[in-house]
């Protein structure tokens, strides 16, 4: 009897789930509709970019994206808009940096450097000391305070080419930048130089944060392009006394004030389930940031326009918030973290999108397995939409402070190809964004924060 009732159940419950399925698929059109024919994410872009321009935290330009996007997010008309505090660190690059390698045989050559986050100037009239090549962080520790002591350290190590992901590739590479300043000081060095983070070979100096440990002196730092990188090591190899050269006037001012800007649409079944979705506000100050990570401030803002285009209202409270300070200290993000805990807040689920406007391809996954396979059971929705990678483990380092509050991490993932070709240079501009590419990453995030907001996670 009960094998005839569990049978006799089974084509009504595929049909339920059937159901589910093309009511979900007739939304994602509906968004995906909304987006590519009457979205808004790309004028906004154009506004931020151009009329703001780069928005390094505790500069001008950061306060004025700041009220730029609350304006913008008021007239969206969410159910509450609202700033959180919090004080930020005020670094400045300013005059332009200058460098040259000094050879004995063949002269000196001009090339392209950049200060790296954070770092100190260089003493008035630059540091010119003998320069070293290491291709890894042990080389380094090899060679010790004997081979290092009174040198300037050139940090050479290259994007790997094999891995096809290049934030793969990145994530490899960038502790050079990250820590070797302060290692490289803990063994005598007077400077760094690293090779830019990047797999194309071209003349923009990359920009990017570094860590000082304190129990080390804190020597400059800078970046230097792939193609002064080529030739800084030809010289090398060919001159061993060759020497470097570089003058920068960096500082670092008092802490500012500064705000994350949030929008929120209340949850109609469970509003005390938050689901956040985001991007920085701030970006690097050599360029417009419009890919790192203007793309993903519209993409969040695009969100919310076509929910309330669209008239849905999502049963879990959904959190549009604009982070600020995620690239040299993330202060937004411990933040927003520090209050979500502090008022008891749970959230579900958490969606960063800076990787860039690129073509979306997936999500990064981080969490529990049960939850990681329901949102996986989704995926065959978003196929139609060339989203199909639902395979990686990362959200990013904005929302990665709501992970200790067991909240799940999503991370967008576009086309990674041509990212690192402007990464933190003055190559990332506006007119290197295509308004399609834009779109499409923000309707993929829209399908995934809808799907969140129907049904949950448990």
């Amino acid at each position: 009897m009960k094998k005839y009732l569990l049978a006799s159940a089974i084509p009504f419950l595929l049909a339920g789930s059937l159901y589910a399925q093309n009511k979900d698929s007739v939304m994602f059109r509906r968004i995906a509709n909304e987006i590519l024919l009457h979205g808004k994410c790309y004028s906004w872009l154009d506004y931020l970019s151009n009329k703001i321009g780069g928005r390094l935290t505790g500069s001008p330009q950061a306060a004025a994206a700041v009220e730029y996007t609350y304006q913008l997010m008021e007239t969206l008309k969410p159910d509450t808009v609202f700033k959180q505090e919090c004080m930020v660190p005020h670094w400045v690059r300013g005059a332009k940096e200058t460098a040259k390698i000094l050879t004995t045989q063949s002269g000196e050559y001009a090339v392209n450097i950049c200060a790296l986050g954070r770092s100190v100037a260089t003493p008035v009239g630059g540091v010119t000391a003998n320069i070293i090549e290491v291709d890894s962080l042990s080389q380094l520790k090899r060679l010790g305070k004997a081979g290092i002591e009174g040198k300037i350290v050139f940090f050479n190590g290259p994007f790997d080419e094999t891995l096809v992901n290049t934030f793969a590739a990145y994530g490899k590479a960038v502790v050079q930048r990250f820590a070797g300043p302060s290692l490289a000081a803990k063994y005598g060095a007077v400077g760094t130089v690293v090779r830019s983070m990047t797999n194309t070979l071209d003349d923009y100096p990359h920009t990017g944060a570094m860590q000082y440990n304190d129990s080390f002196p804190k020597v400059p730092c800078c970046a230097i392009s792939t193609i002064g990188a080529e030739l800084l090591s030809k010289k090398i190899k060919v001159d061993p006394q060759t020497r470097f050269y570089f003058d920068m006037s960096c500082q670092t001012l008092p802490d500012e004030k500064s705000y994350n800007v949030v929008a929120e649409l209340r949850g109609t079944e469970h509003p005390d389930e938050y689901i956040t979705i985001g991007g920085h506000l701030d970006s690097w100050d050599l360029a417009q940031g419009s890919q790192d990570d203007g793309a993903g401030i519209v993409q969040t803002l695009e969100v919310l326009r076509a929910f309330k285009a669209l008239g849905i209202k999502p049963k879990r409270t959904i959190r549009f918030v604009m982070f600020m300070n995620e690239e040299n200290g993330e202060r937004g993000a411990l933040k927003y973290a520090e209050l979500a805990k502090l008022h008891h807040e749970n959230h579900i689920a958490a969606i960063e999108s800076d990787a860039g406007g690129y073509s979306p391809r997936g999500f990064g996954l981080g969490g529990p397995a049960n939850e990681k396979n329901k949102i996986v059971g989704w995926s065959n929705l978003f196929l139609p939409y060339g989203i199909y990678d639902f395979l990686g483990g990362e959200g990013g380092t904005d929302i990665e402070p709501l992970q200790q509050q067991g909240t799940f991490m999503i991370g967008l993932y576009p086309d990674s190809q041509r990212y690192f070709d402007i990464h933190h240079t003055a190559a990332d501009t506006f007119d290197k964004v295509n308004k399609r590419e834009l779109e499409l990453g923000a309707a993929g995030v829209a399908m995934l924060t809808y799907m969140l907001s129907e049904y949950g996670l448990n």
